[in-house]
């Protein structure tokens, strides 16, 4: 049986050309429990809209005129957005998958993809799962691996901290880590920001990599 989230998934389409905008926004709308809910052509608006509304998604182009793709993840996770993110580009390059990666964002898939394919990440990421294309994830391996060949002493965390990073890599948002911890949104956030700077990790995605990396189930 497929697993989907319960409510729809509320998706913000980021992207400088309209027409891409419009049939992934079509195409999205041909399946069940994905919600296009919103589009814009620049960084700067997806960082104003993603402010003012409640997106769970966000498929980010990474070539932009103005910000590009990686200085849009950096001012939307400082602007406390906690929807996940998904990089959808043409770029293979090794260098901006590890960056988008490392910046916040939860996935990154390539515009030549099957429309199949592109949902049903779009479905992973959706769970709480890394969604990114198959001939990309050499490289996030060898990044992983590389971060395990380091001497790293394991930081001291407290028991709430260790709860939310739990459910960090779980793939819950802030909202639902709120919820089952009976602990307030605002909360969540402080041990979450907290969580990355003991860890020296810049986005949920390695930490989530480094709850599993170190076995702390």
């Amino acid at each position: 049986m497929t697993e989907h989230p319960l409510d729809p998934v509320r998706i913000l389409l980021v992207d400088d050309h309209p027409l891409l905008r419009r049939g992934l926004a079509d195409l999205l709308r041909m399946e069940d429990g994905l919600l296009p809910s919103g589009e814009a052509a620049t960084g700067e608006d997806a960082i104003r809209m993603a402010s003012e509304q409640d997106f769970d998604l966000i498929l980010l182009d990474l070539n932009m005129p103005g910000l590009n793709g990686i200085e849009t993840i950096i001012g939307l996770r400082q602007a406390g957005v906690d929807a996940k993110i998904i990089i959808f580009t043409v770029s293979d390059d090794h260098a901006d998958v590890i960056e988008a990666l490392r910046e916040g964002a939860d996935g990154y898939l390539l515009k030549d993809m099957e429309p199949e394919a592109l949902i049903s990440q779009i479905r992973q990421a959706a769970l709480g799962r890394i969604a990114i294309s198959p001939e990309l994830t050499q490289i996030l391996a060898r990044a992983v691996q590389g971060r395990k060949n380091e001497s790293r002493q394991l930081p001291e965390l407290t028991k709430r901290e260790r709860d939310v990073l739990r459910l960090i890599a779980r793939g819950q948002s802030n909202k639902v880590i709120a919820r089952n911890l009976d602990i307030t949104e605002g909360t969540v956030k402080v041990h979450a920001k907290r969580l990355l700077q003991k860890l020296d990790v810049r986005s949920r995605t390695e930490a989530a990599i480094w709850f599993l990396e170190n076995n702390l189930e």
